[in-house]
């Protein structure tokens, strides 16, 4: 038996959830996973796995063992990481998850770079933006635009802060007039993100402290940021966007912000990847690069 293959069959398996999609993980076949985790039961003369046909779960004793099989192999993959980062550039599938509107909005302005710069790696993109779970999905890094996040078995690092902002397109302006109160905005169609059933109001922050809660939605709310961004281009109404997400549209004349003085709150963008684990170089290589990035576009936006 390969000590050390049956470990990382164990680990994927629970992962995972089931023996298939651990063998996809691992680029093998479910019955060879089931085979390597019975031979490693076998060895320990241990059940580790429950198994029925709904789900897996692990044994008491197999909690424990999974515990310390874990980290034993995290050791061994960042002792093999340091042994590689110092012989070879960063190489190797990177596989990343990112809100939707980062992959139509701002993708552009550091991928290409990257890309150029590592010539020998190569990115998995997934765009959701739905919250996924991070380890058992698979992924390497996560990006997420929150005001900030719950305690997890993640490490955070923030990459950049900036407030939401309400823009619209040159032509509803034209259309409907420039709002110059908040009071205005009651008048004018304000298009909402909402990725759950229930309508959430917009809570405005104006000078000297000023709150405001506005109902927004009632012509239009959708689940998916890019088709937000699509109706606020093509003239449909008012909406609130990051000021990362739309600072070329503002510079270009595309988009107008609106009501300046006011703002939907501070958003934060952080990279997520698992808390144990030391980085791949190729993993760092794309942290660093994005917060180059976003410290740099920050600057910009401010």
């Amino acid at each position: 038996m390969d000590h050390f293959a049956a470990l990382r069959a164990l680990r994927a398996i629970v992962d995972a959830g089931s023996f298939t999609a651990a063998a996809e993980r691992l680029d093998t076949t479910h019955s060879a996973m089931s085979r390597q985790l019975r031979q490693l039961e076998e060895h320990l003369q241990v059940r580790l796995l429950d198994r029925n046909s709904r789900r897996l779960s692990l044994t008491e004793a197999g909690r424990d063992y999974y515990r310390e099989a874990v980290a034993l192999l995290e050791r061994l993959e960042a002792a093999d990481d340091r042994a590689r980062a110092g012989q070879a550039q960063p190489s190797g599938r990177v596989r990343v998850n990112v809100p939707q509107v980062v992959a139509s909005q701002e993708l552009p302005h550091w991928l290409p770079v990257f890309l150029a710069r590592y010539p020998q790696v190569a990115l998995e993109l997934s765009a959701d933006d739905q919250l996924v779970d991070v380890v058992g999905g698979g992924f390497d890094l996560a990006l997420r635009i929150a005001p900030s996040l719950p305690d997890s078995q993640l490490v955070a690092r923030e990459l950049a802060r900036c407030p939401r902002i309400l823009v619209a397109a040159p032509a509803y302006l034209a259309r409907h007039g420039l709002p110059r109160q908040v009071a205005d905005l009651h008048s004018h169609t304000l298009l909402a993100f909402n990725p759950v059933a229930a309508m959430t109001p917009w809570q405005l922050h104006g000078p000297r402290g000023a709150i405001v809660s506005m109902e927004a939605g009632q012509r239009l709310r959708v689940d998916a940021t890019p088709a937000l961004y699509a109706a606020v281009l093509a003239g449909m109404g008012i909406s609130l966007f990051t000021a990362l997400t739309v600072q070329e549209d503002l510079r270009a004349g595309r988009l107008i912000r609106v009501l300046p003085s006011w703002h939907g709150g501070t958003r934060c963008y952080f990279a997520l990847y698992p808390h144990a684990r030391a980085l791949a170089p190729k993993v760092r290589a794309l942290v660093d690069h994005l917060a180059a990035h976003y410290a740099a576009a920050s600057g910009a936006a401010g």
